[in-house]
């Protein structure tokens, strides 16, 4: 599990101590003592389970554990100072974010994020485990710290400013950075406890994903793999907010945002699929005409798959068939078409048991252009664990 987000004033420090390689140089940057200091090394170290340093008569010198570690903490504290920069834009707001970086404090970040997610002080306050009194006081603290407004009153509980969602956005990609930097140093001593959260679409989790899940695990049988379901646009959100490490499935065109990076695996071909026994089976001339006459089940709209049957039908100027039944769920498209003269169009890949089974079977119509890439979409900022790249790769390879 991932694990409490150390102080950021503690982190600070850490990285200061890094740089200076003494703890008595350090002490003149941050303004803080030297007993405080190596109290604040010591709790981290203890946290981590390894040392971070070599004390030499020297120096202090990061060891091989404090290098992998400063590279994520210093990451981490640059996506905070992003999101400061960026609320203070949007709450016009005159503080300088490194100098509102000194003074933050990681409770008032988690009540933040708490908060903006939760809408609520009360749900949030559960959700962190503490009172609402202590939430309240830390969400309003970081508010008068910052000198905007973060948090309104409505009629249905609390809500965010822009400035507030920028500053939480930035905050949980920072927190999930430090949780990649504690996994990289227990991988180093053979903790392997790391994971990779993937959001799963209907194609990677019929195909793609089963295989590449089997092999990985066989080699890390300790390593967390865990698969979000839902809709792509639930999926995106996740990800850019660093939720989710990676999505797999469909991509779309054009890359959904400028803050992601999709990466093509493979292309697979999309067919309109029937029960083995459909009227059309028998037919060796069909057109569009006599696809329009049937009822459909298709993908939601927005989906690749579901432009493509639109496309069908808008391209040669006819009218879209209006019997329809949307849904992404495979198992009720399945029952649908075996119980019906429904028609379906979607990936080969994804129904490639039961058309191996013959449960179901292509209308013999030939789909121009019609293809849907499959592949990667990660965020801009992400850098997996040597471990996330092993499966990622795995994927790459399929």
């Amino acid at each position: 599990m991932p694990f409490e987000v150390p102080n950021i004033r503690h982190l600070r420090v850490f990285l200061e101590v890094v740089v200076c390689k003494s703890i008595s140089r350090a002490s003149e940057q941050v303004f803080l003592s030297q007993p405080a200091i190596t109290q604040a090394i010591a709790k981290l170290e203890t946290t981590l389970g390894t040392l971070l340093f070599q004390r030499r008569s020297d120096g202090m010198f990061a060891s091989k554990s404090g290098k992998i570690f400063a590279a994520r903490v210093e990451r981490a504290l640059d996506m905070i100072k992003e999101g400061l920069k960026d609320a203070m834009r949007l709450g016009a707001g005159k503080a300088q974010p490194e100098q509102l970086l000194q003074k933050l404090t990681t409770t008032q970040l988690r009540a933040l994020v708490a908060v903006t997610q939760a809408h609520n002080f009360s749900i949030a306050s559960r959700n962190l485990n503490i009172s609402q009194s202590s939430l309240h006081r830390a969400a309003r603290e970081l508010e008068g710290l910052l000198n905007i407004v973060l948090f309104e009153k409505t009629s249905t509980g609390i809500s965010s400013t822009k400035a507030a969602r920028a500053l939480a956005k930035a905050c949980k990609l920072a927190f999930s950075e430090i949780n990649q930097g504690r996994d990289e140093v227990d991988a180093l001593h053979d903790r392997e406890v790391g994971q990779l959260i993937i959001g799963g679409m209907p194609l990677a989790r019929t195909s793609i994903l089963p295989e590449a899940i089997i092999e990985f695990s066989a080699q890390y049988p300790d390593f967390r793999l865990k698969i979000d379901d839902g809709a792509y646009d639930d999926l995106l959100y996740h990800l850019r907010h660093g939720d989710i490490d990676i999505l797999l499935g469909a991509l779309r065109f054009p890359e959904p945002a400028d803050d992601v990076i999709q990466e093509e695996l493979f292309s697979t071909p999309v067919a309109i699929v029937a029960r083995p026994d459909h009227p059309l089976h028998n037919n060796n001339d069909i057109d569009l005409n006599a696809l329009r006459n049937y009822s459909w089940v298709v993908p939601h709209l927005g989906t690749p798959t579901r432009t493509i049957f639109e496309s069908l039908f808008t391209d040669a100027e006819l009218e879209v068939p209006t019997q329809l039944v949307e849904s992404g769920s495979q198992a009720l498209i399945r029952s649908l078409l075996m119980g019906s003269d429904r028609l379906t169009i979607i990936s080969e890949h994804q129904i490639q048991h039961e058309l191996e089974n013959q449960t179901l079977k292509p209308i013999p119509y030939k789909l121009a252009n019609a293809s849907r890439p499959i592949g990667i979409t990660r965020r801009n900022s992400w850098m997996p664990t040597n471990t996330q790249l092993i499966f990622v790769n795995r994927l790459r390879n399929y």
